[in-house]
């Protein structure tokens, strides 16, 4: 039994600019969207969604057996396609927690997905979220590799002081590369989406700097190795090897 305080939806679109209609490519013999779905009912944490613009890839979600709900077009991003689809799923509001996981994580783990929740055993945490440690200087320079920087609360968890692009923080010592798969605590995903786009935000075009800047309190929790992302052409093929060899 999955647990009814957790509440996994996977924010799903075909406009994607840099690789038009991703959700659906095929990989290993199943559209990508079906990969992420299997591993998110795998790690067993709650009741598992689709949130979509998209009747094609909500009968794709369908005729595979998974669970879709269909969202409007115009939303900015997917904690906003996310807030309307847990208030569709689940008006009664019986879910406490709600995961958002990235549509184009198709090699993300089963453990990874339960990993993201450990923060939330901490009262004071409003947002969960994970990071990997960074191995190499094209990683930690690469604008597109987003740095998470935190305090030390234990071994494998920091506390969130900022999110940055930019190779950071300066010296020696660790830095990390966050993943974008994030647990709200329901109130904290309805104030978030509530809340004006900030300034860092803007600068940075790193959404989750908006809680930041609130005061909300976003803890890491630090994994061993970051899930391939699909964005281009070449993350679909390496993707596509990948999953070819699991």
């Amino acid at each position: 039994m999955t647990n009814p305080r957790i509440l996994v939806l996977i924010p799903a679109r075909m406009a994607a600019t840099r690789l038009p209609g991703k959700p659906l490519l095929e990989m290993a013999g199943l559209p990508m969207i079906i990969h992420v779905l299997r591993r998110a009912e795998a790690a067993g944490i709650g009741r598992v969604a689709v949130a979509t613009d998209t009747a094609e890839i909500a009968a794709t979600v369908m005729a595979h057996g998974g669970e879709a709900v269909m969202t409007r077009a115009e939303h900015p991003s997917g904690s906003d396609r996310i807030f309307e689809a847990a208030g569709r799923l689940d008006p009664r509001r019986e879910a406490e927690i709600v995961v958002n996981l990235q549509g184009d994580f198709p090699t993300i783990t089963p453990d990874n997905i339960r990993d993201v929740l450990v923060p939330l055993a901490d009262a004071d945490v409003d947002i969960a979220t994970l990071a990997a440690e960074i191995h190499t200087e094209e990683e930690a320079s690469n604008p597109n590799v987003v740095k998470a920087i935190g305090s030390m609360v234990s071994p494998r968890r920091l506390r969130a002081l900022y999110f940055t692009r930019a190779r950071a923080p300066h010296g020696e010592g660790a830095r990390y590369h966050h993943i974008g798969l994030y647990a709200y605590r329901r109130q904290a995903l309805e104030r978030f989406v509530h809340l004006a786009p900030s300034p860092l935000e803007r600068q940075e075009k790193l959404e989750q700097l908006r809680a930041l800047e609130a005061g909300m309190r976003i803890d890491i929790t630090i994994v061993d190795s970051v899930p391939r992302g699909v964005d281009t052409p070449a993350d679909l093929e390496t993707a596509r090897y990948l999953l070819s060899k699991a």
